[in-house]
């Protein structure tokens, strides 16, 4: 990449948004309420905002977050706590319009390459544009990287002996078929996780029958989806904003509440969710199928709006397979027991690709960049990398919530380098720090998700302490982030 004169031919802002999902909207928003001098441009590979609810179009796409808590802190939430996608790409849309963001917003343009040059203060941005394939360069003073956490174009899907012998067809809900027609036909549905939990229930009806085939139980929750508190504030005629906070802060104690549980008694939290599950399911069906071998939380736990799956399965439209696969055959699946799966149609919910940085090509001062030799500062900047910020939400709340958190340093940060001067800022470990082991992003004994494990040596590392570690504790996040102290040793600038 040519670093040299990076201005020329470029179009220049103070900072460049990468993302026009929940979260480079999110971040845009804020930017404009609390740095509003700053010129500013979203980056958005894809044809239109939205992020992963403009990529997933697989029926019955949902939060599996609640949008109280889902939302931003600055948007009530209005509808029912669990929305489906399209519903949350409305909200999205609505920030758009009501922050006028839609002018600093550039779609299909794909980022190949980001360059830093300690020189010129700058990040040298080169994106491929969609339309023309032309490439095109913008410059920035700082780099906001909201791009989330996984590769859009193609979902995760192990490999089988036998798919090529399979007569039937193989879909991945990341890349859901227009013209798929599941009437009247048998399907599988590789995976348990949410993924598997929404669709399941959205096609049973149409489908002959649709077998949910896990390797391993999964951990659900359900509940009606309504939040009784919202609706007894509603009749008293709140505001929608007191309704919004009230709302959030109750979810939230219990989300705590629940997820200490999970670490200090672990054994009566399954017991309550394993009840839960056989005052539907019965319990012959729940201890073979829905009691997972690790505590709770260890992985993420599902929810079921309305128990919607539950009552599929109890309906006979749905059933569970609690196996391994042996290979495909040409009409269905063999499982390790021996027992065949007939299947028309077999879709693979099993999880996605991480990427890191949306798979871009960083380079510092001419040197490439990679990632998982940096040490994360609370998750959302890395030693040796001016400049640079990244959203990287909760995996066991809702992802926003620290979007809200970040923004909030984030323009913090641009307004005190303003104030000092100075032209770049990044973080270095203190000489208390270095000898410090370091580790992997997340630890593993806590939180273990297939997507996390095949590529945590692509991430950043940790240190065991509370500033170089991504915290998966909003509320205690919520008193720290303000409390950071910017001239503290860590920031280093320039």
């Amino acid at each position: 990449m040519n670093t040299e004169s990076p201005r020329q031919n470029a179009q220049h802002v103070d900072v460049l948004i990468v993302g026009a999902g929940i979260s480079g909207i999110g971040a845009a928003y804020h930017l404009t309420r609390q740095a509003a001098e700053r010129t500013f441009v979203i980056l958005e590979a894809k044809e239109s905002f939205g992020g992963t609810w403009l990529t997933h179009s697989y029926p019955g796409i949902r939060s599996d977050s609640d949008l109280y808590t889902f939302g931003y802190r600055f948007k009530p939430w209005t509808s029912a706590p669990i929305a489906r996608g399209e519903a949350i790409r409305r909200y999205i849309g609505e920030v758009i319009d009501e922050a006028g963001l839609a002018p600093h917003i550039r779609y299909g343009y794909r980022i190949e390459c980001a360059s830093w040059s300690s020189t010129q203060k700058v990040w040298t941005v080169e994106a491929r544009r969609g339309d023309s394939g032309d490439l095109v360069r913008f410059t920035a003073g700082f780099l906001w990287m909201c791009q989330g956490y996984y590769r859009h174009e193609e979902g995760y899907t192990p490999e089988w002996r036998g798919t090529k012998e399979y007569r039937g067809r193989i879909v991945h809900p990341q890349t859901w078929p227009e013209d798929l027609d599941l009437t009247g036909k048998l399907v599988v549905v590789i995976g348990s996780g949410a993924t598997a939990a929404t669709l399941i229930p959205n096609i049973a009806d149409q489908c002959a029958h649709v077998t949910m085939l896990q390797r391993s139980p999964t951990y659900f929750a359900y509940a009606a989806n309504a939040n009784e508190l919202a609706d007894r504030l509603r009749v008293l005629d709140i505001d929608e904003s007191w309704i919004h906070e009230i709302v959030r802060r109750q979810i939230l104690h219990d989300e705590a509440q629940f997820t200490r549980r999970t670490f200090e008694e672990p054994e009566a939290v399954r017991k309550e969710l394993l009840s839960a599950a056989s005052a539907i399911l019965g319990s012959e069906t729940t201890d073979k199928h829905f009691n997972p071998s690790y505590r709770p939380w260890r992985q993420r736990l599902a929810f079921l709006p309305d128990a919607d799956l539950f009552h599929s399965i109890r309906a006979g439209k749905a059933s569970v397979e609690t196996d391994e696969i042996e290979r495909f055959t040409d009409s269905g699946i063999l499982l390790k027991s021996g027992k065949t799966l007939a299947a028309d149609i077999v879709i693979t919910a099993t999880g996605f690709n991480l990427c890191v940085m949306g798979d871009i090509r960083f380079v510092v001062d001419g040197k490439p960049l990679d990632f998982a030799e940096t040490v994360t500062y609370r998750g959302m900047m890395f030693t040796g990398v001016p400049n640079l910020a990244y959203v990287f939400g909760y995996l066991r709340s809702s992802w926003t919530l620290r979007l809200d958190l970040v923004a909030d340093v984030v323009c913090r940060l641009l307004n005190h380098m303003k104030a000092r001067g100075a032209a770049q800022v990044e973080v270095a470990l203190r000489p208390q720090d270095t000898a410090l082991p370091k580790l992997p992003w997340i630890d593993p004994e806590n939180f273990n998700p297939g997507y996390l494990m095949r590529s945590v040596h692509l991430l950043p590392k940790r240190l065991a302490t509370a500033e170089w570690q991504h915290s998966q504790d909003y509320l205690s996040d919520r008193k720290a982030f303000p409390a950071i102290d910017l001239d503290a040793p860590e920031f280093v600038y320039h």
